[in-house]
């Protein structure tokens, strides 16, 4: 039991360790850059990101868990590998959209961040359905990240 919840610690310090390389960029950008783009009439408020990222974070963290409690990395490093890309990516998406101010390339990122999504929702749901569960929301918020991203970037001309 002990184990387990050290190994859930560490799992979520991993993940908002992530968040908060990724806000980094983000808290730069977000009160000056960002309110100054040309953005869709469906944006949502500015105070919602920041709510819905905090769960999000934590079903991402839940879900690694409940490969980790079962699983080594030698059982699955697919799995494994795709959690940590698709890490990688969501920070870097915070980079080049907020730190580069580079929408059109963060659209790049962003598609191939839900492709690995996905890859971890399809390859999780045999091991683990509650792990692959927990990551549809993610797919989801990402999926329309994605739309929003490429509507700013062609609203602004980029």
């Amino acid at each position: 039991m002990r184990a387990s919840i050290v190994s859930l610690i560490v799992a979520i310090l991993i993940c908002f360790g992530a968040a908060a390389v990724g806000s980094f960029f983000t808290a730069k950008s977000v009160s000056t850059w960002y309110v100054t783009l040309n953005k869709p009439t469906w944006n949502p408020p500015g105070w919602l990101f920041g709510p819905v990222w905090t769960i999000l974070y934590l079903m991402m963290a839940t879900s690694i868990w409940l490969i980790w409690s079962k699983f080594t990395f030698k059982d699955y490093p697919v799995i494994y590998s795709i959690f940590s890309l698709q890490l990688i990516l969501n920070v870097l998406w915070s980079g080049i959209f907020f730190g580069l101010r580079q929408p059109g390339w963060a659209v790049m990122d962003i598609a191939v961040l839900w492709l690995l999504i996905l890859l971890y929702v399809l390859l999780t749901w045999p091991v683990s359905k509650a792990a692959s569960l927990l990551f549809v929301p993610y797919l989801l918020w990402v999926g329309f990240a994605g739309v929003l991203n490429f509507t700013i970037w062609r609203l602004n001309k980029f």
